[in-house]
Formats: C-alpha cells, sequence, structure tokens
C-alpha cells in the first residue's frame, strides 16, 4: 500500500499507530524531532505523547532543529512532557512556561547542538522521531521540508521512529545534502567552497534495524506566520538596499553581493522581498531558513540559486512552490543546520548576515532575545553563527514597540545577545548607522540620530552627554543605564513625560 514511501518490504512490519509508538518512550529520555522553523516537524507523534502522558507521567529532555509547528510545543509543554528544552522555540504556551521556570530551557546558537552531542557534551538521544518523505530501500530517510539536525538525531539514537507524511511531495527526494563532520579535533575541514555545491547524500543513513517504528501522517506544515511588508519594513528595505548598492559602488562587491542570510520573521522577510526591485542580480542565498521573499527572489530570476536546512512558508506560497517543485530542483539545496549554520563556512563564503533585533543599546550591543533583559522571546536562534562569522552583519528593528512605549534603542540593552564587535550595520526605519571602523563614542551619536525614533532622541542625547563627563572607553551612567527598562515596568512606557 506505500510501496512508493516504504521501499525496503522488510519494515512493512514496523507500521504502527501514534499511540502505540508513544509506548516507545520512557520518563526521563532524551528525544530529538525533526523540525526547523515549523516546517517538517512529526505532525502526530507530539500529540501522542501528550495522551500517553495523561496516563504515565512522562517527562523528556526534547532537542529539535528550531521551533516546532502545529502548536506541538505548548501542548506538550502544557502537558508536562517537555521539561527540559534546546535550543530553540517560538510557541506561546512554552515560553509562559520557560519564564516561570517550568521548563528549562537552554537557548543554543543552533550550529552547536549536534557538535554537543557528538563530543558527548550533552545526553545521547534515547529516540528520534524524524518526519520523512520515504525511506530508500537500504533504509535511508529522505526528510521533508526541513534537515535541521535530524541527521545527528538519526545517528546517535538507539530507535528511530519514522513519521512518513504523504502530503510531503515525492519530488522533494533530491533537494537533500546530507553532510555530517568528522569527529574533532582532528577531522577534515568541510569541502563546500560554494553555495550551491552538493558534498553528501540525498538521505539520512540509519541501519533499518534501529528504525522501530513507521508511522502514517497527512498533514501539511503550519503555514508561516510572518506579517506582509508595511511602511516601516519596507523603509528599513530601501536603507539596507541604498547601503549594498553604496557598497557596489564604492567596489567592494558586485552587483551579485555576497551571499545573502536572513533570519525568520516579519522584518528579514520584508527586507529580502524588497531587493525584488533593487538593482542587484545573480544573487545566492546561504542561509537556515527559506521564507516566502526567498522564493519570490527566485522566480524573478534576481536569486540563482539558495542553500538552507529548512523551507518555512506561507499557505499560498507552499501551495505554489509544491505546483512548480520541479522548477526549484535545481536551484534549492537544504542541508543540516550544522553546516547550513558553520561559522568555517560562513567565514569563508564572506556571508551577508540580516538579523532582527529587539533592541540595540548606543554603542551597538544587541539583545535579540529578552524581552525586558528577563523573559525569553523566541532565542538566539542562528543569529550569533552569521552575526559574528559573517563579512557584513546587518540587524534590523523597527525603532519603537507597543505604539511607542518602548523604543528599541536605548542606553544600555537589558541582555546581550550579541556584542557590538559582532554588530557592522543597524538599521530602523528612520536610517542606517555604518559602525565599521568607529569606536564607541562615535558610533553613539551616529546610533541615536539614525535610528532613533525621533522622539527618544532628546533622552538620549541627554544621557550619552552625561556618560562622557565619567569618561571612559564605553561611557556611561550605571546608575541610568536600565532606567529605562525599569521606567517602562512601572510607568507602561520609556518616554519621560
Amino acid at each position: 500500500m506505500y510501496e512508493d514511501r516504504i521501499r525496503r518490504p522488510a519494515l512493512m512490519n514496523k507500521l504502527m499507530s501514534a499511540a502505540q509508538a508513544a509506548q516507545l518512550f520512557r520518563d526521563g529520555m532524551t528525544v530529538g524531532m525533526s523540525g526547523f522553523t515549523r516546517a517538517g516537524d512529526a505532525k502526530a507523534l507530539p500529540a501522542a505523547l501528550v495522551e500517553r502522558a495523561r496516563q504515565t507521567p512522562l517527562h523528556l529532555t526534547l532537542l529539535t532543529g528550531a521551533s516546532l509547528g502545529n502548536d506541538s510545543d505548548g501542548l506538550m509543554a502544557n502537558a508536562g512532557v517537555v521539561a527540559r528544552r534546546m535550543p530553540f522555540q517560538a510557541d506561546a504556551a512554552l515560553r509562559r512556561k520557560i519564564n516561570a521556570g517550568e521548563v528549562m530551557f537552554i537557548d543554543q546558537h543552533l550550529s552547536e547542538t549536534a557538535e554537543q552531542l557528538r563530543a558527548g557534551d550533552l545526553k545521547a538521544v534515547d529516540i528520534a522521531v524524524i518526519e520523512a518523505v520515504a525511506i530508500t530501500p537500504d533504509g535511508g530517510i529522505i526528510p521533508t521540508m526541513s534537515v535541521g539536525n535530524t541527521a545527528n538525531f538519526v545517528q546517535q539514537a538507539d530507535k528511530v521512529i519514522v513519521e512518513i507524511n504523504l502530503s510531503a511531495p515525492l519530488a522533494l527526494e533530491g533537494f537533500h545534502d546530507i553532510y555530517v563532520p568528522g569527529n574533532r579535533p582532528h577531522r577534515s575541514a568541510i569541502p563546500l567552497l560554494t553555495p550551491w555545491q552538493r558534498i553528501g547524500w540525498t538521505s539520512i543513513p540509519v541501519h533499518p534495524d534501529r528504525i522501530a517504528a513507521i508511522v502514517i501522517t497527512d498533514s501539511p506544515d503550519s503555514p508561516s506566520n510572518a506579517l506582509p511588508p508595511d511602511e516601516e519594513t519596507d523603509a528599513i528595505a530601501r536603507h539596507v538596499i541604498g547601503f549594498l548598492d553604496g557598497e557596489v559602488k564604492a567596489g567592494r562587491m558586485d552587483p551579485s553581493l555576497r551571499p545573502l542570510q536572513a533570519g525568520i520573521g516579519t522584518i528579514a522577510n520584508a527586507v529580502l522581498h524588497g531587493l525584488i526591485d533593487s538593482p542587484f542580480s545573480s544573487m545566492t542565498m546561504y542561509s537556515e531558513v527559506l521564507q516566502d521573499s526567498a522564493i519570490e527572489l527566485l522566480d524573478s530570476g534576481q536569486l540563482s540559486m539558495a542553500s538552507a536546512s529548512s523551507i518555512t512558508l506561507s499557505a499560498a506560497m507552499h501551495e505554489k512552490f509544491v505546483r512548480n517543485i520541479e522548477n526549484y530542483r535545481e536551484r534549492i539545496v537544504l542541508r543540516p543546520q550544522e553546516i547550513s549554520n558553520h561559522p568555517e563556512i560562513v567565514r569563508r563564503l564572506g556571508i551577508i548576515a540580516l538579523n532582527t533585533a529587539l533592541e540595540f543599546d548606543i554603542y551597538g550591543n544587541v539583545n535579540s532575545t529578552h524581552v525586558g533583559g528577563t523573559h525569553m522571546m523566541n532565542g538566539i536562534g542562528g543569529s550569533g553563527d552569521f552575526a559574528r562569522n559573517g563579512a557584513l552583519s546587518i540587524f534590523v528593528s523597527k525603532s519603537v514597540a507597543k505604539d511607542g512605549a518602548i523604543s528599541s534603542v536605548v542606553p544600555f540593552a537589558a541582555h546581550v545577545d550579541h556584542t557590538e564587535h559582532d554588530v557592522d550595520v543597524l538599521v530602523t526605519e528612520w536610517g542606517l548607522a555604518d559602525l565599521r571602523g568607529l569606536a564607541p563614542r562615535e558610533r553613539a551619536p551616529l546610533i541615536i540620530e539614525h535610528c532613533a525614533h525621533p522622539d527618544y532622541r532628546p533622552q538620549l542625547r541627554a544621557y550619552f552627554e552625561e556618560a562622557l563627563l565619567g569618561g571612559g572607553q564605553t561611557p556611561h551612567v550605571l546608575e541610568q543605564a536600565l532606567s529605562w527598562h525599569a521606567r517602562y515596568k512601572r510607568e507602561g512606557s520609556m518616554l519621560v513625560k
């Protein structure tokens, strides 16, 4: 019945329901699940584990590539299934559990999880749950719309549960390039020299005896929740495009630029969308996630190819992608995230990194994870992999939030994910600050005048002027450095009235 999907006949006897497969789990296990930014995630097992937990307590350490779709993270967190979670999440219910201290969340650079598992720094994966298009005759697992950490999970796990998703087109076979680095410290260099190069397998190798269960599903990925461009994101896009055009005119790049990386979310997606009307051509991407804008750029011809670990699309764009999938076969490569985000390759390829900040301070330190400095939003994701190692690190943000009650430009970031040393350019709808080659005292006026909302500029100027009186390489008034965040918590606005 499923011969086109399960191509090793001996594995047909491993077919079972999700409820039956859930009985393989034991309290305290470490579980690796496929899924990267709502794409390629297991659809049936999370719900089955929630039901299982209603019968017997089940507390798991859950590892993924990035966030899961179908509200799976929240459902499992609310059922008490998730005791420990890494390396990334984007679910409101799970976020509440994390910030209440009920789930221990380990926020990691996305390139590091597989490395730490391989080195034994983390407890080995007991069970891997992997969504697949099909299983090859030799037992290889063909992933769906993401690769993430699945190759490493499969490599480590005692048992592998495969969810064959009938809604995933068989034509996805051949999109993947599965390469797993050797052990440190004496492994060979990763032999990837261009974004379009293929260096691995089209499926994840696994001995068939370790496949403990096969579950059939027929559910599409959750659609992207990125919002369409608006007036502010369009302005941010214009500033970024103007800056890159200046780089071309200065002779530091040609019109194809360098390989592009863009973080997940509305603002980064909107900036890439703006490149459709840009003067650049024959561009390439070497990123972690392909959003709607990447497909639009491929369709426009301005983007020649794209490499990533995941494809996360709106419902309409997903339908278009599947309908025209053969048009993308030679122009999209999906890799494990430890390869898509690997510092060695990011540095080698000279990536232009475009990521989103929650806030940044007048010296260029960026907070991308903690609201008010204390409450986790989603996680650092891959932004650190690319910001520190890329040739050009750009962070974008709207200048204010909560109808102007919060300034995204503050005297001192309440939590620092990316220090000033890893940040080259800051952009809001008001303008752009090129920080390259500038000392902290030179950066501050530029950020204040070009990036801050006009309503907040007088307060920022006053803070900086007072800070200068105390001297120092990076002047601060320590008693006031976080007073804006305290004022918002106390009064509901950072603005002095």
